[in-house]
Parts: structure tokens; sequence; C-alpha cells
């Protein structure tokens, strides 16, 4: 057997090359009984160009895969929902089909349901591939023909994917307006999209795309897997808000649920033939002890065809770019990492691993990358199981990247500490850290941070100040340490070598309180989930200060190359709470320490010449006092008592800044 790449990439994995070996022969062996030799995992994945409604000549075919039902029958307006005028015959030991005569007898916009006869069980139910899916106003969910007369016309053919310092904007459509309501795709292409250009980000992650039954959820319960959302409009308005942004130069990447789906058997999939392991584990394996919500087995061939072909579905049919894959931690691990803290590498490969679970997502990555040889995938996954993001070809799991969900954990740690007791060697662990040839996206927080029960950044640092003290004329020390902090947060963050960069939607400006959905205990009030940006827009408020930041920081990072880099330690003084690295040409020092500021800090370079700075967090621009010149050039010296070269600087307290070496 040939030696796996991931053994010499990260020798730690030498101990367990026979799990390594175990997890890629389980692979090959899914794969083929998933496709014949000469075959492509893309001529597997057309689950949705077989099942649900396919125009034919003279009318329609309806399949659907339910394997211990006993019969089902089609119902819905065009048949004033008789319940056996239109049964379905089962064509094969799974699979069961219907031709409708007429093109026009399923009228567009029809509702539609398919009746399922499980041992005398009657259910209504919503077709598996439905591609629309709208809720009435008794609150009753139904899927919804199809049958526009022109197709959605495309023009995004010259767009090619940038796959270079991807710079995230986390984004939900329906909360992305300031109005006090479920905001829309058009809205969201019209209003938000220049602004995401204009702040200077190249990739959107849209939330929230596949259908849910309940709105408070994020789109993390999902009920059908083929229907973009209707809580946000027509099919066609998805797929120009994508063909917009393609044509802004704007990556579009969708968060991808299959890690679990809702419970729910009126509008989701659980349950389906009548059984609770159609889809999913039976009995307690196929529940999630936290989220209440239903586990799949991916073991199960039916199932890969449904999900591989789902991620088919969205790159080809409203040509997303890639995806953010949810839940991945859940996936691998037969507890879901709950508890686990995965100090060892023996955490990562035990009798508790996933890998049927593992291997679904690599095969869902190797097909991904068939469909779109350009494409992006990042893996949530808190654990930084081990080759996540290495070529499934050196025995990793494919993705391209993994989101670094140690730092805003850390950032939520540090900041319940007084600012004298940070621990400035931690911070240098938590951002640098990673594991050899993977690539992380680095970021202070996204929405998790924002929901009601947790804190953004800005008002874990200001609290109730931000109602009355954001004025430019207002003088108060909670709101200037809160802007002081919150734009070196993000600009240690961003420099310190990852290799992407996230922020969910207006925490750049540091957008006040917490997210909550309308719900019973705040009586359906939309208040708390919107996103109010004319607190950005307004110049006499200080949120402008921070929009303003955010704009340089991802504009200076661009500019020198920042992302992806090896970082070089120059100087921690945890007492003096000052951190120094190089990032390239770039050298950086942050001055943490709540007082005190430096005259003449010593800062070693190990290098020869003059350097200038080029940007600072205390710029008048972004709300700063102005005191640390971009004119002035520093000359390199042999420092006192040391056998290296370095620069002596004046560095005020909560100040960071960006010296380049400088070339007359």
């Amino acid at each position: 057997m040939a030696k796996r790449e991931i053994l010499d990439i990260d020798p730690w994995i030498k101990d367990y090359e026979d799990d390594i070996n175990l997890r890629m022969n389980e692979y090959e062996k899914q794969k083929s009984r998933l496709i014949s030799d000469g075959e492509k995992l893309t001529d597997f994945a057309n689950a949705h160009h077989y099942y649900g409604f396919h125009k034919v000549k003279n009318g329609w075919i309806y399949r659907e895969w339910a394997p211990h039902a006993d019969g089902l029958y089609l119902i819905g307006d065009f048949n004033d929902w008789d319940r056996h005028v239109h049964p379905l015959t089962k064509i094969n030991d799974e699979d069961w089909e219907i031709f409708i005569k007429g093109i026009k007898t399923i009228p567009h916009g029809s509702r539609i349901k398919v009746l399922v006869d499980t041992n005398g069980s009657i259910s209504d139910r919503i077709p598996l591939y439905a591609t629309r899916v709208e809720r009435n106003d008794d609150g009753d969910f139904a899927a919804i023909m199809q049958n526009p007369r022109s197709k959605f016309k495309w023009t995004d053919e010259e767009f090619k994917v940038n796959h270079d310092d991807l710079l995230i904007y986390e984004s939900h459509i329906g909360m992305a307006g300031e109005e006090g309501k479920v905001s829309t795709y058009k809205e969201f292409e019209v209003d938000i999209l220049p602004r995401i250009k204009k702040a200077g980000y190249n990739t959107v992650q849209l939330m929230a795309i596949a259908e849910h039954p309940y709105y408070g959820s994020f789109g993390y319960q999902v009920s059908n897997f083929y229907a973009p959302s209707s809580w946000y409009g027509e099919i066609n308005d998805l797929k120009s808000l994508i063909n917009t942004a393609h044509e802004m130069g704007l990556n579009v990447i969708m968060d991808l649920v299959h890690s679990h789906a809702v419970k729910n058997t009126v509008e989701g999939i659980n349950e389906f033939d009548g059984t609770d392991y159609q889809f999913f584990h039976t009995g307690q394996e196929g529940n999630h002890p936290d989220w209440d919500s239903k586990l799949f087995d991916y073991a199960k061939p039916g199932v890969l065809h449904f999900l591989l072909s789902n991620v088919k579905y969205w790159l080809e049919e409203f040509h997303f770019d890639g995806f953010r894959f949810d839940g991945v931690t859940s996936m691998i691990y037969k507890n879901h990492g709950r508890g686990d803290d995965f100090n060892n590498y023996k955490k990562y490969f035990s009798m508790n691993t996933d890998i049927e679970a593992i291997n679904y997502l690599q095969l869902a990555n190797e097909l991904a990358r068939e469909v779109k040889p350009d494409v992006i995938t990042i893996a949530e996954d808190m654990s930084g199981m081990p080759g996540m993001c290495l070529p499934i070809s050196k025995g990793g799991v494919g993705f391209d990247y993994r989101l670094a969900m140690g730092m805003p954990d850390f950032w939520e740690r540090t900041l319940l500490k007084r600012d004298e007791d940070w621990d400035l060697s931690n911070m240098w662990y938590e951002l640098s850290t990673h594991r050899p040839e993977e690539k992380r996206i680095g970021y202070v927080e996204s929405h998790d941070q924002a929901l009601v029960g947790s804190k953004t950044t800005i008002f874990r640092l200001a609290d109730k100040e931000m109602y009355d003290s954001m004025t430019k004329d207002s003088e108060n020390y909670i709101i200037d340490r809160a802007l002081a902090l919150h734009k070196m947060i993000r600009w240690i963050t961003i420099s310190m070598g990852s290799d992407g960069y996230l922020n969910f939607m207006g925490n750049e400006f540091g957008h006040p309180e917490w997210i909550d959905f309308p719900r019973e205990g705040n009586d359906y009030s939309f208040h708390y989930a919107r996103r109010q940006w004319s607190l950005a827009d307004n110049e006499n408020l200080k949120y402008h200060y921070l929009s303003d930041f955010d704009k340089a920081m991802l504009k200076h990072s661009e500019k020198y190359n920042q992302l992806g880099n090896t970082i070089f330690r120059l100087w921690i003084d945890n007492d003096r709470k000052i951190i120094a690295f190089r990032n390239k040409d770039i050298v950086y020092i942050f001055n943490f320490h709540p007082t005190d500021s430096y005259e003449s800090f010593a800062v070693p370079i190990h290098d020869v010449g003059q350097f200038r700075v080029v940007m600072d967090t205390d710029e008048e621009r972004f709300g700063g006092a102005g005191r640390i010149s971009h004119s002035y050039v520093y000359n390199t010296e042999r420092l006192a008592g040391t056998d290296y070269d370095g620069i002596k600087i004046y560095i005020p307290s909560r100040t960071a800044l960006a010296l380049e070496k400088y070339n007359k």
C-alpha cells in the first residue's frame, strides 16, 4: 500500500497510519458502490434530473423515492385535492411514478402535495425534490408547480471564481434590510451587494438559502433541500442576485446544511416513506441531542444519491461558487464533538470517529470539483480534524479551508478578562497556529456571536454606553476603549497568517445589540432582525469610523498580500502588552496596554534599512487622535545589549501600526 502524503505533511499522524488507511479504503469502497469503472460522481449525482416533476412530450412525469411506502397519490389544486384520482405506480423496489397528460394540466403556481400511505397510515407530504415550497395564510406548506414560460437568462459567462485572498461577507437575506420585515433577494441585490463591493469584500456567503419552516432557525433546520427559500422571493430572484454579484466580480458561496435536517414530518423529509430510517439513523442514533433534529445515515446509497445530487444542483442550477459546509464537527464524530477539547490526536482517531460521514464529505468535495473545478469549499469544524483541508489524493478530506473557530472563542474568553490580564503569548498561539499546508478562514465573530445568548465584540466592549455615546461630540472612556480595541482585534486577526477572512454583515461597523428573530418572547418583533445601515452612513456618529477602518484594513491586506503567509514573531512583552511580528514586508506593532504609551520602544526587526508607517489605528479618519507620523522615516540600528537590528518607535496605548520597508 502506497504511503499517504498526509503522514509526511503532519508527522504527528504517523502513529495513526492505520486509521488514515482505513478512512481512505472505506472511501474507495463507498465510491465503487456508487459508480462503475470509467464513470465519475457527476454521472451518479443526478437524482434531481430523475425524481420530482419533469416535462415530457404531452405532459409531466413525476417520480418519488419511497422504498417502504404502500401507496402514493398526487394531490393539489389541479385535481381539487382528490385523494384517489392520481395514484403513482411502483416501478421498482424503491421508486414510484405517474404521468400527467397535458402541460397545462398542472398550471404554474399550483399547490401540490403527495399523499403517502404506509401500513394504512395516511399523511400528506411535500415532494422530496420540490424546487419551490410556500406557506399559505393558514401556515400550511406545499410544493408550488414551476412552469414558467421562460428560463432565467444568465449573463455571467465571463466570471471567474476568485480563489485568492478570500474576504467573506457572511449574510442573511431576510435580515439584511433596515426595515422591520423579511427582506428579499431583490432588495439584497439592489441595496446590499453594492455595499459589500464598496466595503472591499470579494465573497458573499449566503445563509438560510434552502427552505426552512421556522424563520428563526437561521436556516439551520432545513425541510426542503432542493427549494430556495420562499421567505425572500422567487427562484429567479435568487438567480438574479447571484448573476449580478458575478457581474460585480463577487464570489457567492452557500451555507450548505447536510449535517442534519428538521424533524418535522409535515414540512420536511423525516419519515417520508413511513420509516424513521429512510434518510436517517434509526432510533436515538438518528436524533441530535442538542439540535432537536434528525441525523443522516451516510452509509446508504439512497441518502448519498439525495445529498450528492443536492451539491450538484446548487452549483449547476444557481451558479453558486462553493459551499460552507455547516456542522462538520457534529457529522464526523459519533458523539458529535460534544464536550471534547481535542487536545490530543487520539481523539481524532478512535471508535468515536464516524468514517461514513468523513467519506461523504470526501465524496462531496470530489463531486463539487468535477462539477466546478474552481469551486470553493469551507468546513465548519471546531475540532481541527487533521487532513480536513488536504486533497483527497494526499489522504485528506478535500476541503479548501477550515473556519478557524478557535479564534472567536479566544476573543470571547479574552474580553471577559481585565485588559491588564490579557495573555499575549496565548494570543499569538491562537491566531497563528495551524496545521501544515491546511488553510484557515480567520475571523473575530460570525453570526454565532451576534445571536441572543451571546454578544458581538462591540457590545461586549461598550454595552449600554452605545445607546447614548456614539455621537462624535460625546466623550466617553468606555466608547473610546471599545473603538480602539474593536479595530485592533480585527487587524491582528486578519494579519497573523490566516488564508482568508470572514465578517458577519454589519459587524464591521459595530452594529449594536444582538440578533433576535420574531418569536412569542419578543411579541414577534423584527426590531432585532434587521441591519441598521443608516448608523454607518451617518457621519455624525462614530460607527462610520469603524466602517472606514474596516475598508482600509481590507485594502491594506490586499495591497500588501497579507493573507496566507508565514508570520515571524519579533517581540512579545506580556507585561507591557506589546506584540510585534512581520508579515512579508510589513512589520506590525500592537500595544494592548490600557494606559501605557512608549516614547521610544525598541523593536527587533532583524533587517537593515528604513521603515515608514503606512497605516495605524490612531488615525483621525478612524476616530483616533492622530498621534503617529506617517512621514517620519525610521532607520534600523543595532539595539543595545543585543546582536540584532531594529528600530525605536513611539507606540501609544491601545494602538496598532504597520510599517513598510521604505525605498526612496
